[in-house]
């Protein structure tokens, strides 16, 4: 036993990304796991064994002193009952070694099936399972190990960040080791932990991912930041949740709010649900423009329409929904799947009914409608005046997907990816269909991919409407985006 509280001592003092093992030392754990398991059935038997030697030793191995006939019998009885009892006992400390053998090969085979490459075996802490899965992924070659790992504990624990760090010195669930396997098998093989656990966090806020969408990227981020300074500074009036940006970039949720924007919840830090202006009646939200985007058409709003071309999760139109709740946001797509996602997180963010979602093939929906000239119009939103256009769209050249990441090439939607040729399709085909809008956009805001900034730029500077046109990089210093402004 002092051995096993040794190698116990060295597996839990072990730091990340080497925590040893080898065979032999799979064999020894799982030696431990039956002694363990077995709740001591080997110390009992032995114990037993002893105890009956010691009987033996002073019954037979001494003389035994004269006793009378009347007490022989009682004696003899005695004897031969005491000498049951610890038959008795040895042979539930023997049954307690063989059920022992037994759980600890139904473990070793529950957690070793499929070939996880790492033992995991019961009882171990939360930070023995960690640093065990991290070296594993290691040696799989999938980045980030530690991140991945901590990330897939914390959701099949169901714990907060906090709470993991407070019970990194636990006893792992035992109930939770087949989820566990389950989930790291899966990273390990390269599915993106985002899909596994469901989610990925944006600008502060959860929001649900499927493999229908694209993961949300932190430089997507920044682009959020340049439209909404640049929105607020052409509708002050329409800025009353400002106050809510910085606390949402402090995590959690948004805090519900009254018309007038963030509530104090969110200052605060305790984020929940967006701020809700009441919605707008007549179906806003449901795919189908309501009175405010009819009044947004004729022009002269005091608020903005945003359009959010290529939503996906909806990760951009969603948050500058919950941001800026007096705002008027409809995202489109050409996924229906897509767009499931971004309804479920808009709901998720209490945003839902002052959005509206639309099914279509970049700016198509949105075209203003001309006589024998049809037009995608799905939702009832062509001719919409757009004030601001942000969108991320498809930028990868269609020849650099096979050498994209394994974790993007092979589990990301190739319809959110595949940018043409070049990347530049989509901004393209957006530039050509800005002539078909009723009016231009005052803010166009575009995500792209390396190199491709000045080439957008361009095409944005050939259609002159624009006062600024701007280049922002992102956090690596990469040219990631470009603003026009009016």
């Amino acid at each position: 036993m002092a051995e096993q509280k040794d190698r116990a001592a060295d597996m839990a003092g072990r730091p990340a990304g080497g925590t040893g093992g080898g065979e032999g030392v799979r064999q020894e754990e799982q030696d431990g796991l039956a002694e363990r398991a077995g709740g001591g059935g080997v110390n009992n038997a032995e114990a037993a064994e002893a105890k009956a030697e010691r009987l033996d030793g002073g019954v037979n191995g001494a003389e035994e002193p004269e006793v009378p006939a009347d007490h022989a019998s009682d004696a003899s009885g005695d004897r031969a009952g005491l000498q049951a009892e610890l038959a008795d006992s040895a042979g539930e400390g023997m049954r307690a070694v063989s059920e022992a053998d037994a759980i600890g090969g139904e473990l070793a085979a529950l957690l070793n099936e499929e070939g996880t490459g790492v033992s995991l075996l019961v009882p171990m802490t939360i930070a023995d399972v960690c640093l065990k899965a991290t070296a594993m992924l290691r040696e799989r070659g999938i980045a980030e190990p530690r991140s991945n790992a901590e990330l897939l504990l914390l959701h099949v624990l169901e714990l907060e960040r906090a709470e993991l760090l407070r019970d990194w010195r636990e006893p792992f669930p035992p109930q939770r080791y087949r989820r566990w396997r389950e989930l790291l098998a899966r990273k390990a093989a390269g599915e993106p932990v985002q899909y596994l656990i469901g989610e990925q966090w944006f600008y502060g806020m959860p929001f649900a991912v499927t493999p229908a969408v694209l993961i949300p990227r932190p430089e997507t981020e920044l682009l959020v930041e340049a439209v909404l300074e640049a929105a607020d500074r052409l509708w002050p009036e329409a800025a009353g949740a400002a106050d809510a940006v910085p606390a949402a970039r402090l995590g959690g949720k948004l805090a519900d709010a009254g018309p007038g924007g963030a509530g104090g919840e969110a200052r605060n830090g305790g984020l929940d649900a967006a701020a809700e202006d009441g919605g707008a009646p007549g179906g806003y939200g449901s795919g189908v423009a309501g009175p405010q985007l009819d009044a947004a058409a004729k022009g002269g709003a005091a608020v903005p329409t945003v359009v959010d071309v290529g939503t996906g999760s909806g990760a951009i139109g969603v948050t500058l929904a919950a941001l800026r709740p007096r705002w008027r946001v409809c995202a489109s797509d050409l996924s229906p799947d897509a767009l499931a996602v971004a309804r479920a997180n808009a709901a998720r963010h209490g945003a839902a009914a002052r959005m509206t979602f639309v099914q279509g093939d970049l700016l198509g929906p949105f075209a203003q409608p001309r006589p024998g000239i049809g037009v995608d119009a799905a939702g009832g939103v062509a001719g919409l005046r757009i004030d601001v256009l942000v969108s991320n769209p498809p930028y990868i050249p269609a020849g650099d997907i096979a050498g994209l990441q394994p974790e993007v090439r092979d589990h990301e939607p190739r319809l959110a990816l595949d940018g043409g040729d070049d990347g530049l399709t989509p901004y393209r085909r957006m530039a050509e269909q800005l002539m078909q809008l009723s009016a231009l956009p005052r803010i166009v805001g575009f995500e792209l991919g390396i190199g491709q900034a000045e080439a957008v730029a361009d095409l944005l500077r050939g259609i002159g409407a624009w006062r600024e046109i701007r280049i922002i990089p992102d956090y690596a210093g990469i040219d990631r985006h470009v603003l026009a402004i009016e």
